[in-house]
């Protein structure tokens, strides 16, 4: 039996076959003087549209590459400006930071003025009980810095608290706000004596209790400014504690109980100053 011949055809010798052919039907055109019209029309059926796909590929391609070029150079734009805006408000904060503070110490230095009769050191508020408001708190001066037990404090418009404990460099404020606190008080106008009394549940209304106001003659008007009595025996005469906000008559028709708005902001201090002279040293020399 013949064995069978397998043909196989390499893709070069395709290529060479038909380079060959083109050769062969150029030299057979060229001698023969064949019209070469029809040949170009004929290419440029399909050559024309094949060169316009390329072209339009290239266009895309261009407009592919400097959109990317485009796209990074609006990145690197992006980052610059990101950059400047991070700077910018980095630096907006320390100056709103600035401000601030700025404006607590100007009220501090407004607060030292209204009291200059005072000797007074300025303290920093270090820490403080769990929860929103400052009814107990550490300040960072004590003892070295002339403060003693029972030194009244005061922050904001008026009246803070009372020193209860105190070290070589801190002390401990109970504030008026405190559960446990009572001041003995009285009217600005008519110098009626009452008790302000802490109440830690009404501050979260942002008011104080003041009890066993005696008002004969009802002269006492919202607005009214609320001070500490001369009759106190750990608080110095005169120091604002609050405006009364709302007034009311007890049952027994002889006093009146009532809320005021206090003179300073118990949820948010960071500076206070320390009264180093104690009601009565205060007594004892004049």
């Amino acid at each position: 039996m013949k064995k069978k011949r397998n043909w196989t055809f390499k893709s070069k010798h395709v290529l060479i076959a038909m380079g060959l052919i083109c050769i062969s039907l150029m030299i057979f055109a060229a001698a023969v003087k064949f019209p070469v019209a029809p040949l170009k029309n004929a290419a440029g059926y399909v050559i024309v549209p094949f060169q316009k796909g390329i072209n339009q590929v290239g266009k895309v391609l261009d407009n592919a590459t400097a959109g990317f070029q485009e796209k990074q150079t609006l990145v690197k734009e992006n980052k610059k400006l990101q950059k400047k805006v991070d700077e910018l408000t980095a630096e907006n904060s320390r100056l709103t930071q600035g401000l601030t503070e700025l404006e607590r110490l100007q009220e501090l230095y407004q607060l030292d003025q209204s009291y200059s009769e005072y000797d007074k050191v300025a303290a920093n508020v270090i820490s403080k009980d769990a929860g929103n408001w400052f009814s107990n708190f550490t300040i960072d001066k004590g003892t070295e810095d002339g403060i003693q037990k029972d030194c009244n404090v005061i922050a904001g418009s008026g009246l803070v608290g009372i020193v209860t404990e105190v070290g070589k460099n801190w002390a401990t404020v109970r504030s008026i706000i405190d559960d446990t606190s009572n001041v003995s008080a009285m009217t600005m106008s008519t110098s009626d004596r009452c008790i302000v009394a802490g109440d830690l549940r009404l501050i979260d209304e942002g008011k104080l209790q003041f009890i066993h106001l005696k008002d004969e003659d009802n002269k006492i008007q919202e607005g009214e400014k609320i001070v500490t009595s001369d009759v106190s025996d750990k608080f110095l005469k005169g120091i604002l504690i609050g405006y009364v906000s709302d007034i009311k008559e007890d049952p027994n028709n002889l006093t009146k109980t009532g809320t005021l708005t206090p003179a300073v902001d118990f949820e948010h201090l960071s500076e206070v100053l320390v009264i180093k002279e104690l009601k009565q040293q205060k007594e004892d020399t004049e």
